[in-house]
């Protein structure tokens, strides 16, 4: 027993103070680490945090610098065209000494490449000469030539200028706007303008009331024409302002035109060398008879010319039974009936507001076989008049040979074209015609006009307008009829004979299609 209760009796042994100690730190150590992990994942947080704020802090920076940008790209653009002229002209000069410097540089360059060309063919030769052998020379490839973009000729003895890559005559770089030489310097930031064209091109004025053409809802609203180029308020078309009967343009406020006595009016220029009456035309007849022999085709048969009013040209047509010039103004005729016909005999004189008075005319009995006489309304330009005498020879050589039932398209065409030469043979001197017309297999045409150099800048410009009038014609029987017949030239190598012969067969295979088509109409009608 006494075993027993040594054995199972409770201790009484006391706790160790040195191990609750050891328990407290290992508690305290637990605890702070675990604070440590909270407070490192509280700093994460918080540096992620402010790196996000940094972020988009930096963000928002980046994108207030580029609006600043963007504002001050714009206002630099605002500001472009209020820059100093004197800074622009700096700037040109500038880019222009750079361009000069290029060209010579490139100039020294080529005359190293070619001295030592030179320098090597010479050492060749030496070796050549050496060795003894005889060489044939081949032939050196020849550089092609440099072509301007303006006029598409040549560019001779290297005088050019480089404009965007293309290489111009000096004299071919024009204004846009003006159409007048302009040099490199004097082009407008804004495009090949002079500074002075810029402003009109971007708002013109008006070439008949002279002020700027006012803006509409959709815009500047202009109506231009198509070869003076003569902008202007739509509204003159029909407020009664003044139009050339020669040259087609408007009368500008503070000029006086010339009223004709049959209320056409004529500009100034065109008054100049306009032909008044019958006895003036007389020179212009005989050079005409000229011109067509010297293309073979003569016009044999004496008849007058007349030069008349625009009542008697219109009497006139009504008593030809001619119905086809609806929508086109008749300035000429070829009479092959008997009739009367008053005539201009004297150039009328200026009266009182600019119109002519004092009209001398005469009437007189045209009789003949096939042409009985020509007439032309008066007052237009020696040129003018001329293509138009050209015209109607071409319808009396027709008559007179016998050229009858050609097809109306084609006739009229073939006189177009034969106008055309007429006013083309007055682009050279007489001894340049002749040189031009013997490459061709077309006859040489005698030229008795005065050389182009001798001509005013106008009546270059009148030439140039009615060869403008012919090719961009779009009426249908002297438009088409002239672009159909002009195929048939070029086709037959411009040679006027052979021309004449397509042009007769197919007017006989127009006239049978014709028959047969009324025949069947015909038929058709009998049986219904």
């Amino acid at each position: 027993m006494g075993w027993f209760s040594c054995f199972f009796s409770p201790s009484t042994k006391q706790d160790d103070p040195s191990e609750d100690h050891y328990k407290t730190v290992i508690k305290i150590s637990r605890h702070e680490k675990e604070d440590g992990i909270v407070r490192q994942k509280r700093e994460k947080d918080e540096q992620v945090e402010i790196e996000r704020a940094t972020e988009e802090s930096l963000k928002e920076e980046e994108k207030r610098r580029l609006d600043e940008s963007k504002e001050e790209g714009k206002r630099k653009v605002d500001d472009n065209d209020q820059v100093d002229t004197e800074q622009i002209e700096m700037n040109i000069a500038t880019e222009e000494s750079l361009k000069q410097f290029q060209k010579e540089d490139e100039k020294r360059r080529l005359e190293k490449s070619k001295e030592e060309g030179k320098r090597k063919q010479v050492e060749e030769e030496e070796e050549e000469d050496d060795k003894g052998q005889i060489k044939h020379s081949k032939d050196k490839q020849v550089a092609p030539p440099s072509i301007c973009s303006g006029c598409k000729s040549e560019i001779k003895d290297g005088l050019s200028v480089n404009d965007c890559g293309d290489l111009w005559h000096p004299q071919c770089v024009c204004c846009l706007h003006c159409h007048k030489p302009i040099a490199l310097d004097e082009i407008a930031r804004k495009g090949k303008f002079h500074r002075s064209c810029y402003k009109e091109h971007r708002h013109p004025t008006c070439c008949v009331c002279q002020k700027k053409i006012p803006p509409t809802e959709e815009g500047i609203k202009y109506n231009e024409h198509p070869f003076w180029k003569e902008k202007y308020c739509p509204c003159h078309d029909s407020d009664g302002t003044a139009k050339c009967c020669s040259c087609e343009r408007l009368e500008p406020r503070g000029t006086n035109f010339v009223m004709l006595g049959d209320d056409r009016w004529l500009c100034l220029q065109c008054m100049g060398s306009s032909v008044m009456d019958t006895y003036e035309c007389h020179d212009l007849h005989l050079e005409i008879r000229d011109f067509f022999d010297g293309l073979f085709l003569p016009v044999d048969k004496e008849f007058p010319l007349l030069l008349v009013e625009k009542q008697a040209l219109n009497k006139a047509e009504q008593e030809e039974k001619i119905d086809y010039h609806h929508a086109v103004v008749t300035r000429g005729i070829c009479l092959s009936e008997e009739q009367n016909v008053t005539s201009v005999k004297e150039r009328p004189k200026i009266g009182p507001n600019n119109k002519l008075i004092d009209i001398v005319t005469e009437t007189q009995m045209v009789s003949g076989c096939e042409v009985t006489a020509i007439l032309i309304i008066y007052g237009l330009p020696r040129l003018l008049t001329g293509y138009i005498l050209a015209h109607e020879m071409m319808h009396a050589y027709l008559r007179l040979n016998g050229y009858k039932n050609l097809k109306l398209e084609l006739e009229e065409g073939l006189c177009q074209v034969l106008g055309l030469k007429w006013l083309e043979s007055h682009t050279f001197s007489s001894t340049d015609a002749a040189a031009a017309s013997s490459s061709s297999d077309t006859p040489p045409a005698a030229s008795t006009s005065k050389k182009l150099d001798d001509w005013s800048d106008f009546e270059k410009k009148l030439r140039d307008f009615c060869i403008h009038q012919i090719k961009e014609d779009d009426s249908p029987v002297y438009g088409l009829g002239f672009q159909q017949v002009h195929e048939i030239l070029v086709s037959n190598h411009y040679n006027l004979k052979d021309t004449l012969k397509v042009i007769v067969n197919a007017s006989k295979m127009y006239q049978f299609q014709s028959f047969e088509s009324a025949h069947i109409l015909y038929v058709y009608q009998s049986y219904t």
